[in-house]
């Protein structure tokens, strides 16, 4: 008998006290460095994501929005353009499009991945069209070939808003690349909760292309070059040096992290399926049934997002357990309040409009005891049955 009361989405307190007194020591440096902005911990950072993920120049930034900001601005994207992006994802993707005075122009999701729909984008582009910005949501990397052949068909740019797949890898012709590696630019964030989480807010920009790397560095420092002389005008877009420190501890640690949350969405994975609870088709799942993420490619499970018709009652069932969730994303872009002058109605993108009633995240973080992830499926298991369905 579990004594196990309660689970909680994400706890980033369960930290390796080796870890802590590593990172202690991080601290410690930069407090008696007296470099507090840019300096050798950012230097330091870059060069080792950039080994990490096999891209050529890494950027660190001041977060995750402010990495697709940059990435706009860098490639003079601004009033009157219109980029291409998936209305099924976290609002910095739409945001930032907007903040630079360009359109986002919506595509429907993959229904099986969440991921953007590949075959909606060709019908979107037009004369104003100047990126495509997929998204390689909850840890899996969007369908980038179709993505790619239409990029390159219609001469736009590429911006991969890869803030939620730090590692994940997509195989090509020419063998496996990371997210952010792709296309013109790729973005990251180091939110806390993200895979590799920092403690506070950070992103990175990535790239394989030199000129357009410097043009990034120039534009992440009010676009002077040299200091106080100002070509183009850019933004404070800076990493903190304490942040870069923290980050080099824990990014080693990545892949490790990374095999712990692959190991708890497998244990999902068996015990909802050993319980009859499954839907066949993850894509259309009925009553008394939840759908189970579905790993088509490399998956890091930044989230582990499972698909139910009840999935309000399925969540105040959890939580009257002590399981916490999350709803990723209750509100697709298209039908926020912000963007209401872009015309768009309920109906415009079925997918991600049910996508958007049916998500729903348990908890996958790699400090998780397999107690745990057993008493999480238990309560998944347990409202199931409540509704006729399960062995």
């Amino acid at each position: 008998m579990t004594s196990i009361t309660s689970v909680p989405l994400l706890d980033l307190t369960r930290n390796d006290p080796e870890v802590l007194d590593r990172m202690r020591e991080a601290f410690d440096r930069v407090l008696v460095s007296g470099r507090y902005i840019m300096g050798p911990e950012i230097d330091g950072l870059e060069a080792e994501c950039a080994e990490f993920l096999g891209i050529e120049h890494a950027i660190g930034v001041s977060s995750g929005t402010d990495a697709l900001i940059l990435a706009l601005m860098s490639l003079g994207i601004g009033a009157g353009d219109e980029v291409i992006c998936p209305t099924y994802t976290f609002f910095a993707t739409a945001g930032s499009i907007w903040r630079v005075g360009a359109k986002p122009v919506f595509v429907d999701c993959d229904p099986i991945t969440y991921n953007l729909d590949p075959a909606e984008i060709e019908a979107k582009i037009t004369p104003a069209t100047k990126a495509l910005m997929p998204v390689h949501l909850f840890g899996q990397c969007a369908d980038m070939t179709p993505v790619l052949e239409v990029a390159s068909k219609h001469g736009v740019r590429i911006i991969e808003d890869a803030a939620q797949a730090i590692s994940a890898r997509y195989d090509t012709t020419s063998g496996p690349v990371s997210a952010g590696g792709m296309g013109d630019f790729g973005c990251f964030s180091f939110f806390p909760s993200k895979n590799l989480g920092c403690l506070g807010d950070g992103g990175l920009v990535t790239t394989n292309d030199a000129e357009l790397a410097e043009h990034a560095r120039i534009m992440r420092v009010h676009g002077g070059k040299p200091k106080y002389y100002h070509h183009f005008v850019g933004g404070n877009f800076r990493l903190d040096p304490l942040q870069a420190a923290l980050l080099r501890i824990k990014l080693p640690l990545l892949p490790a992290a990374t095999e712990g949350r692959r190991r708890n969405a497998a244990r999902y994975v068996e015990r909802l399926q050993a319980a009859g609870v499954v839907s066949a088709d993850p894509a259309e799942v009925g009553s008394g049934q939840i759908g189970l993420p579905q790993a088509v490619r490399d998956h890091i499970f930044n989230q582990f997002t499972l698909r139910s018709p009840e999935r309000d009652a399925l969540r105040e069932w959890l939580g009257e357990r002590g399981i916490g969730t999350e709803i990723y994303y209750p509100v697709p872009m298209h039908l926020q309040a912000c963007f209401a002058e872009l015309g768009h109605r309920e109906g415009d993108f079925p997918r991600s409009e049910q996508a958007a009633r049916e998500t729903l995240a348990l908890p996958i973080f790699p400090e998780l005891a397999p107690e745990e992830i057993d008493y999480v499926a238990d309560g998944v298991i347990a409202f199931c049955r409540s509704r006729g369905t399960g062995s």
